[in-house]
C-alpha cells in the first residue's frame, strides 16, 4: 500500500472526500514528524510507539573501493509496534 491507496482508503472508510482525506493524513504524518523532530515519543494506544533512537559514529567500508569511511552519529526514527498490532498481524 503506497500513499495513494491510504488516502483512497481512509475516504473510503471515513465518507470524506479524497482531497479532505488526504489533508487529514498529510496532517497525521506532519505532526507525528514534529513531534519526533523535538524528541517526543507518539504513542498511539492499540498501534505502537514513534521515537528517536541516537545511533553512534562508526566505521564503514565503500564497497567500491574498500576505503574505509567514517559514519558520523546520527538521530534515527524507529517504529515499535504495539501488542494489538503484532495480534492483529498474526491472526
Amino acid at each position: 500500500m503506497n500513499k495513494a491507496d491510504l488516502v483512497a482508503q481512509v475516504a473510503k472508510d471515513s465518507e470524506l472526500s479524497k482531497d479532505s482525506a488526504e489533508k487529514a493524513v498529510d496532517a497525521i504524518f506532519k505532526n507525528i514528524e514534529r513531534a519526533l523532530k523535538g524528541g517526543d515519543t507518539v504513542r498511539i494506544v492499540g498501534f505502537g510507539n514513534f521515537q528517536v533512537a541516537q545511533r553512534k559514529a562508526s566505521t564503514g567500508r565503500n564497497p567500491r573501493t574498500g576505503a574505509e569511511v567514517q559514519i558520523p552519529a546520527s538521530r534515527v526514527p524507529k517504529f515499535r509496534a504495539g501488542k494489538a498490532l503484532k495480534e492483529a498481524v498474526n491472526s
